[in-house]
C-alpha cells in the first residue's frame, strides 16, 4: 500500500523547535523528490520546500529559510523537516507528498503559540 505518514507534530512556544517525520511505504522512496507543504487555519496550502532524491542541494519558501531544514534517509525511508525559531505565523497542517505521483500524506498539526 503507498502511503506517507507524517508524524511530529504538536504545541510548541514561539521561539521553539520541532523535527517532523515523514515515513514512506509502498514505493521506492528513493527515486523520487519529496516535498513538504502546509495550510494554516483560512488558508490556501502553501510549498514549504523540497529535496531530490538524494538529499544535497533543497530548495526553500522565502517566509522559512534559514529557520527550516529539510533532509532525508533513504534507508529508512523517511524525510525530515526540522523546525527551528518556530512563529505563530507557522501554525499550520505539515503535509509531505510525492508531487510527482499524486501521493500525500494524512498531515500533522503544529501549533506554536505560549
Amino acid at each position: 500500500q503507498v502511503q506517507l505518514v507524517e508524524s511530529g507534530g504538536g504545541l510548541v512556544q514561539p521561539g521553539g523547535s520541532l523535527r517532523l517525520s515523514c515515513a514512506a511505504s509502498g514505493f521506492t522512496f528513493s527515486a523520487y523528490r519529496m516535498t513538504w507543504y502546509r495550510q494554516a487555519p483560512g488558508k490556501e496550502r502553501e510549498w514549504v520546500g523540497d529535496i531530490p532524491r538524494t538529499g544535497g542541494s533543497t530548495n526553500y519558501a522565502d517566509s522559512i529559510k534559514g529557520r527550516f531544514t529539510i533532509s532525508r534517509d533513504n534507508a529508512k525511508n523517511t524525510v525530515y523537516l526540522q523546525m527551528n525559531n518556530l512563529k505563530a505565523e507557522d501554525t499550520a497542517v505539515y503535509y509531505c507528498c510525492v508531487l510527482s505521483r499524486g501521493i500525500w500524506g494524512q498531515g500533522t498539526l503544529v501549533t506554536v503559540s505560549s
